[in-house]
């Protein structure tokens, strides 16, 4: 646990937003021993709550996800209307609000207002960088993005995206709380629309919208080679491994191996950004920092007995059905 969050109040939460990420997050939190409060203007939408919670947390449990028992982590899940109520007091305020710009820009002023001066102020936004709706404000050094996967209970990884006015202590305290919580949290090293999941996903699902309008593939081929091909390897190994794990001499034999077709691919969809050998050179030194080459063979050795291990765990689950 870090220190910054250590007793009484300093674990609890506030959850601006009972939407499938404000719920998905109380998991996260609640299975950390944090006290959550959850909170929406919506009375309706807050009565669902408890329900939900209990499903997903008797599914953690099924699964050995959480040590304690559903109703222990359904205990530490409170549900509040009044955003003032909400607010007071807690560390860390986690905005979970739909994705629209002039919301978010509301919520934060009153955020500002409300919580005590030194409590984060975090988004959960998408792609809206916190500039966008944080810039006027006079806490702005607290604010931030923490970006999640979805649902956060079961994808650990979260982007904390600062602005060039966000305190840097801020941006160092966010990191560690999230790491604490068993997250496991990148910092965007500066803001940029989307910022590293929403980019990387959102150039596999352009390529993918394209083969479907040029009838190259269907939907379901295309979610197929992704499922049976991309994805398992992605599950263990990212993508900069995958190739330098897949090549002999490593990634800079992959680039100038495949670099000139990706380099015609993109051209054919109006995209010219090159492997540039001062681009490669850096992919490699930061790729061999990592993995130097004369480990390169017992890594993919690894490689092969975790894809192994899945596809273990994957037939058994199979057969059961």
């Amino acid at each position: 646990m870090s220190a910054h969050f250590a007793s009484g109040n300093e674990k609890t939460v506030a959850i601006v937003g009972a939407g499938s990420i404000g719920v998905a997050f109380a998991l996260v939190f609640a299975r950390a021993g944090w006290q959550v409060r959850l909170q929406d203007p919506d009375a309706a939408r807050l009565a669902a709550v408890p329900a939900e919670v209990a499903e997903r947390a008797a599914a953690l449990k099924t699964f050995e996800l959480v040590e304690e028992s559903p109703q222990v982590l359904c205990d530490r899940v409170g549900t509040v209307t009044d955003l003032a109520d909400a607010v007071a007091g807690v560390p860390l305020v986690l905005e979970c609000a739909p994705e629209r710009l002039d919301l978010k820009r509301a919520l934060f002023a009153q955020l500002d207002n409300l919580a005590r001066p030194n409590a984060i102020l975090a988004s959960v936004s998408s792609a809206l960088p916190v500039s966008s709706f944080a810039s006027d404000l006079p806490g702005r050094a607290r604010c931030l993005i923490a970006h999640p996967g979805n649902p956060p209970y079961l994808i650990p990884v979260v982007e904390i995206v600062p602005a060039d006015f966000t305190d840097a202590q801020v941006a160092q305290r966010a990191e560690d709380l999230f790491a604490s919580l068993g997250m496991a949290p990148v910092r965007v090293a500066r803001e940029v629309e989307g910022f590293i999941f929403n980019r990387l996903q959102g150039a596999v699902l352009r390529e993918a919208y394209c083969l479907v309008r040029d009838g190259v593939a269907s939907v379901a081929d295309i979610d197929r080679v992704m499922r049976e091909g991309l994805a398992p390897r992605w599950s263990v190994i990212g993508p900069f491994e995958t190739v330098d794990l897949n090549t002999r001499g490593g990634i800079a034999s992959h680039a100038e191996k495949m670099g000139p077709a990706y380099a015609r691919m993109g051209k054919e969809r109006g995209q010219d950004d090159p492997w540039t050998p001062e681009l490669v050179a850096e992919v490699e030194r930061q790729r061999r920092a990592l993995l130097p080459l004369d480990q390169w063979k017992a890594r993919v050795s690894w490689r092969d007995i975790e894809l192994m291990a899945l596809k273990r765990d994957r037939n058994k689950r199979a057969a059961k059905n």
